[in-house]
């Protein structure tokens, strides 16, 4: 059990690394632009001429500011499709839109409940009751402020629910919305109520978190340490805003008189005595005792930390760990900016993270004990220090004792972090349990260790046959080797061949296909709107074998099969001629979509269509951009491009109407869908306006078949009109038969 929760934890520390990559970079914008844009640090050094307001070094650094607060502003969506990402064992990008509209989804219920609460009032304000710093902006949305610790909450819940269902195989009706496009639709319902329970629990938290700030300013010395590991423990659950902000912006961090005012908030009243600092023999030790501690640990103490990573990397992975660990160090060193490093052990050495708490906020009680009083305006970066230490002096300041009590705080971090990751094997950056080579996994690596897993643990016979579908399909393309590529469109396995010749059709319709179409070296299975599973099974069952060819004679399979296929139906061609000469038990008629040249569906200009592969029905040559509901039903999905769309009739009858041939490459240029999945529509109601011009420009043809695709037995089409015909009037009958 253990062994499986650092296993979880190394994962989503790995899955963090790509987000923490941008962040040096977005610290070093946000901590310059902040730092050389306020106001008072401008006029105490009378810089008006070089950045003052309307200068072009001042828009910079303004946008500069804007650039870096935009990615730590957003920081919790960045992680939650991080992880997201990181965890998801297959389809990896549908897990990270599934968690982008997760988030979404989380905050905008968790909104409704403020609003529905009267925690957010009609006007946007928040309530006069309502503890400052509880509900802030996120991307657009008033929300609860979780900080990282929230997309941390969506990335997990994706990624499990990802894994979970994935390969989900819906009923047919239903069949569309299965496998991955089932993760989005369940990640949505989820979050809906993960935001409602949120709304519950989260303010609790942060309400106890206020609460400590009575016992920090009433416990002298003390209370700074317990001030600084509380703060330092909260950044991952981004709750330290509630803690300190009180602190540094209220009474609650101490009153003062400068000036002949009464300033309230540690950072208030130290940027007060800096703007009378000619009357000011020493700033306050007691009003800085909140930030000033932060240039020991973030100039010395977490660099030490990261050397010890550094040195602690395997040799081979020692270039790759030391890239990562310097752009972090760099960030911390200049402007205070701890995310990229802290995060960087948080999560795969969690008892790193325990002892950085307890370090940093030994230095907060450090430096209060040694009178130090530096301020700051974002971070304890060498930027702030160098502006409202250095400048100050060190009468004023006492910075000078920053610097041996940091050497004693880079040694201190540097032993204690090498003690533990070799202690304990902690998987620091450069020490994960990856492979014998230094290499980035690929899916394939995934799957392939994974096989190797269910092989040793099963018997042989289970382990080799990993997916009996799968290894049918890849057989009857001629085997892994003969495969070059593997995609599906709503419908269609679409396959890259090498050889065409290996090619078995027999056998790859034994496998459930309705039809196979060659064009070339592709090859298209047709196997209806299940064919995503399909394709993602086929994935992991081609990663995980090792065979190289399927040595076959296609062509004679491929005959012999079709002769098989005759011979056991003798009485197919009587059973035809009986349903033509007996009469229909119902007919169900289906209206033209479009008005245009009506025809049947052999003249279709596509092999599958014309063959029956996905149904029967009829083909229309469209004369107007407008398509309707052929009649009174409701509309089951709406493909991805846009190009065709799922209907099913009140009378029960399942259709889909394909606008044009290999229209799914336009990638939804040309249509215009009036309509949304699951909407019930009348006759004659429009569900899609297309742009003809453009459609007969690019595709090959803009013939739309107008198929049934789950006919019964005793059903079969005929074709009412052949020739113009006008949107709703009848186009082909659905005759029944008795069985």
């Amino acid at each position: 059990m253990k062994d499986k929760i650092f296993g979880v934890l190394q994962r989503v520390g790995r899955s963090f690394m790509l987000p923490i990559a941008i962040l040096p970079v977005a610290g070093l914008l946000l901590g310059l632009g902040s730092s050389f844009t306020n106001t008072t640090t401008i006029e105490t050094y009378g810089l008006q001429w070089l950045l003052g307001d309307k200068t072009i070094l001042h828009a910079l650094l303004v946008i500069m500011n804007a650039v870096g607060s935009a990615i730590f502003d957003n920081l919790p969506l960045i992680f939650a499709v991080g992880v997201a990402i990181g965890m998801a064992k297959k389809e990896k990008e549908v897990s990270a839109l599934s968690a982008v509209i997760a988030y979404f989804v989380m905050n905008v219920s968790i909104n409704a409940m403020l609003k529905i609460s009267g925690k957010i009032l009609a006007d946007g304000s928040i309530a006069k009751d309502v503890l400052d710093g509880t509900i802030t902006s996120v991307c657009g949305i008033q929300s609860l402020q979780m900080g990282v610790f929230g997309g941390i909450i969506v990335g997990l819940g994706v990624a499990a629910l990802h894994n979970r269902f994935y390969k989900i195989e819906l009923p047919n009706a239903l069949s569309f919305f299965g496998g991955t496009r089932f993760v989005p639709i369940i990640s949505t319902v989820v979050y809906l109520f993960v935001g409602i329970l949120m709304y519950f629990i989260w303010p609790t938290v942060q309400n106890g978190i206020y609460a400590l700030g009575g016992v920090v300013t009433g416990t002298g010395y003390f209370g700074t340490l317990l001030f600084g590991i509380i703060k330092r423990a909260l950044i991952p659950f981004g709750l330290h805003h509630v803690f300190y902000m009180p602190f540094w912006q209220t009474a609650v961090g101490g009153t003062m008189e400068v000036a002949g005012h009464m300033v309230e908030g540690g950072q208030n009243i130290f940027f007060a005595q800096l703007a009378d600092s000619a009357n000011i023999a020493h700033f306050s030790a007691g009003a800085t005792r909140y930030f000033s501690g932060e240039f020991i640990f973030m100039i010395f103490g977490l660099p030490g930390a990261a050397l010890a990573m550094y040195k602690c990397a395997k040799p081979e992975k020692k270039k790759q760990a030391g890239s990562l660990l310097l752009s972090a160090t760099l960030a911390c060193m200049f402007t205070g900016i701890t995310e990229p490093l802290e995060f960087s052990f948080l999560f795969v050495a969690p008892a790193l993270f325990a002892v950085q708490v307890v370090l940093a906020g030994s230095a907060y009680m450090i430096a209060h004990i040694l009178n130090i009083a530096v301020g700051l305006t974002f971070s304890g970066g060498l930027l702030d220090f160098f502006l409202f230490g250095i400048l100050q002096g060190n009468e004023k300041t006492s910075w000078m004792l920053v610097i041996p009590v940091g050497i004693v705080y880079f040694l201190l971090y540097y032993f204690i972090f090498s003690f533990f990751i070799k202690k304990f094997d902690l998987k620091t950056p450069g020490r994960e349990d990856d492979d014998t080579k230094t290499k980035l996994y690929t899916k394939a690596d995934v799957n392939e260790r994974k096989a190797a897993k269910d092989v040793k643990n099963s018997d042989e016979k289970a382990g080799t046959v990993a997916d009996e579908l799968s290894q049918t399909i890849s057989r009857g393309l001629g085997g892994k080797a003969n495969i070059s590529d593997v995609d599906c469109c709503a419908t269609r396995l679409r396959i890259t061949v090498i050889d065409p010749d290996k090619v078995n059709d027999a056998l790859l319709k034994s496998t459930g296909a309705s039809g196979v179409v060659h064009k070339g070296q592709g090859v298209q299975i047709i196997y209806g709107p299940r064919v995503t599973v399909i394709k993602s099974n086929l994935e992991d069952y081609l990663a995980s074998v090792t065979e190289e060819h399927f040595e076959d004679d296609a062509v004679e399979n491929n005959t012999a099969d079709a002769s098989k296929t005759k011979d056991s139906n003798p009485s197919s061609d009587k059973a035809q001629d009986s349903d033509v000469e007996s009469e229909p038990t119902s007919t169900v008629i289906i209206s033209s979509p479009m008005t245009g040249i009506a025809a049947d569906l052999s003249t279709a200009p596509d092999e599958a269509f014309a063959g029956k592969m996905m149904g029967d029905g009829a083909v229309v040559t469209p004369e107007e951009g407008i398509v309707v509901a052929p009649e009174d039903g409701t509309v089951l999905f709406v493909f991805d491009t846009k190009h065709a769309l799922g209907f099913t009739t009140d009378s029960g009858i399942g259709m889909i109407i394909h606008v044009g041939i290999d229209t799914v490459k336009l990638e939804g240029k040309g249509f215009d869908v009036q309509v949304e999945a699951g909407c019930h529509v009348n006759k004659g109601d429009v569900l899609m306006k297309l742009d003809l011009d453009y459609l007969k420009a690019n595709a090959p043809s803009v013939t739309t078949p107008v198929i049934c695709t789950e006919l019964k037995d005793n059903q079969k089409i005929r074709l009412i009109t052949d020739g113009p015909i006008k949107a709703g009037e009848p186009l082909y009958a659905v005759d029944t038969y008795e069985k």
